[in-house]
Order: C-alpha cells, then structure tokens, then sequence
C-alpha cells in the first residue's frame, strides 16, 4: 500500500533526489538527537507494518501507542496507515487504572510500548506500568512491541512481548 503523499510526491516532483530529504529531526533524552530522511523513516514503517502484520494486526485493528514522543511513535503512526490499522493513543502519564481502562476501551490485540523515559530530567518506568494495567483483566492483549529507548532492565512475558528492534529486522 502507498500512502497519498508518497503518491503525490512521486506525480508532482518525480524521482526523488539524492540524497534524501530530512523528514524527522528529534532531540530527547540528555545528549540524544535523532535524524531521519524521508527514505529511512518510510522504510522502517515498511519494516513496522510488517512485523505488525506478521503479529496479526490487519485492516481496520486497533493498535494502541503507548510512547514518550519519540521517533518511533511517528514510525508507528506511519505503519498504522499503511496496514489500514487504527492507531490509538494511550499516553505516558496515565496511571495504572486508567491505563488498563483505556487499553480496554481500545480493544487493541497489539500494544507498541518503551521500556521507560526521560522526563523532567529523570527516568520514568513506562512498560512495568503497562504490565501493571495488562494484569487487570486484559487478556485479550497479544503482543507488546518494546522500544528500547533507556537500556533499563524491564519485566517480560514470553511470548507476548517482543522487542521493537528484533520485530522490524525480521523478514
């Protein structure tokens, strides 16, 4: 699938030109700066979308984001549109039971999340949250893609969760 902007670009500016155009800049986490062009962020939401496809996520599915604002919550976004999926947001800050009501209002079988994130200058737990919510009654969630985003150790259920980077190298 392509999206109408790729189209439209590719119609009114012909081939791309080299190299490629800067399309995100990040600056986040002491010391951390990110850069992506447009052909490397549109490839890794290929990369996305497949491993969201090969998790089972299909055409009008839900899949909750629950990230910090960080490149890999635009890849998402990116990857939702081309499967047809919904994204849905489920923001950092909410606490465990309005986390778990939200991710049941959702309905989402998928779930992208961070190991943790840095905010008013330290580092805050996002996934052992999520895990927290995931215990109250939400069972139907299949999969949790984990970004790496602090190298902090973090709680794991095998066979649900899935680490981000291993899920967009796999083809």
């Amino acid at each position: 699938m392509i999206s109408e902007h790729e189209e439209t670009t590719r119609e009114t500016q012909g081939p791309p030109a080299s190299p490629s155009p800067m399309a995100l800049t990040w600056h986040g986490e002491p010391g951390r700066h990110e850069e992506l062009t447009h052909t490397m962020l549109m490839g890794q939401a290929k990369r996305a979308a497949a491993a969201l496809a090969r998790l089972g996520v299909r055409a009008g599915d839900p899949v909750a984001v629950h990230l910090p604002l960080v490149p890999e919550s635009v890849i998402a976004t990116l990857a939702c549109g081309r499967l047809g999926a919904v994204r849905t947001t489920l923001p950092v800050y909410l606490t465990v039971p309005e986390l778990a009501e939200a991710a049941r209002d959702c309905g989402a079988t998928v779930i992208i999340t961070a190991d943790a994130a840095f905010w008013d200058g330290a580092v805050h737990p996002v996934k052992p949250v999520l895990d927290r919510a995931l215990r109250r009654d939400c069972t139907w969630v299949r999969s949790v893609l984990v970004v790496n985003r602090t190298s902090r150790p973090v709680s794991w259920t095998a066979g649900r969760d899935h680490w981000w980077h291993e899920a967009l190298a796999t083809r």
